[in-house]
């Protein structure tokens, strides 16, 4: 039997949401008997056509529906775009509905994540629509619990619905974005072991 994973499937133009991505994965980390599986996913254009190789050049490969069906848990994160998760987030989701036909991510656990540019940048509508598909997939959603003692007391990014990161000085996480990171992938691992059967 293959050791179970936690995925991270993220979409970043600029550096910080996949930075939050990296913080994820060193909570899952610090988890035994579970790894993380840190993926991406491809650009698109205006016709929704993949514009990248099949293989990425550098960074994370990109997110397979097997990858997807096959997780104990899920990420997922993304930049803002006007308030909403990045197109090629959102068409990789539009694409799985033969996993939501056949119950693949029923009862599994999931977090969001996600980063902007400036302050009032739209992260928490980000955050809670990029719920909503993984409620109709039937996931249980996990936030950021005020006992984060870096919820308390962040002056950047930082949610009670989940990780983020406020970009306006480049992608690098403050101390309190990168501990709420570590600290949600960690969560999210306890409980993709305590739920996986």
């Amino acid at each position: 039997m293959t050791q179970p994973y936690v995925l991270i499937v993220y979409f970043s133009r600029s550096g910080g949401t996949r930075n939050l991505a990296m913080h994820m994965a060193r909570g899952v980390d610090r988890v035994a008997g579970i790894e993380p599986r840190i993926r991406t996913v491809p650009e698109v254009d205006v016709a929704t056509v993949r514009v990248q190789p099949p293989v990425p050049e550098e960074g994370a490969v990109y997110c397979s529906k097997e990858d997807l069906s096959g997780c104990a848990g899920l990420a997922l994160g993304s930049a803002t775009r006007f308030g909403n998760m990045a197109a090629p987030l959102k068409h990789f989701l539009d694409s799985t509905a033969d996993l939501w036909i056949s119950r693949a991510l029923v009862g599994k656990p999931a977090s969001v994540f996600t980063s902007s540019n400036s302050f009032h940048g739209g992260q928490e509508t980000t955050l809670t629509t990029m719920m909503v598909p993984l409620l109709h997939h039937g996931m249980i959603i996990q936030g950021i619990p005020y006992a984060e003692e870096a919820l308390n007391q962040t002056t950047s990014g930082g949610t009670p619905y989940g990780a983020s990161h406020v970009g306006a000085g480049g992608p690098e996480l403050t101390d309190h974005e990168a501990a709420l990171a570590s600290a949600a992938g960690e969560r999210l691992a306890n409980l993709a072991l305590r739920l996986h059967t």
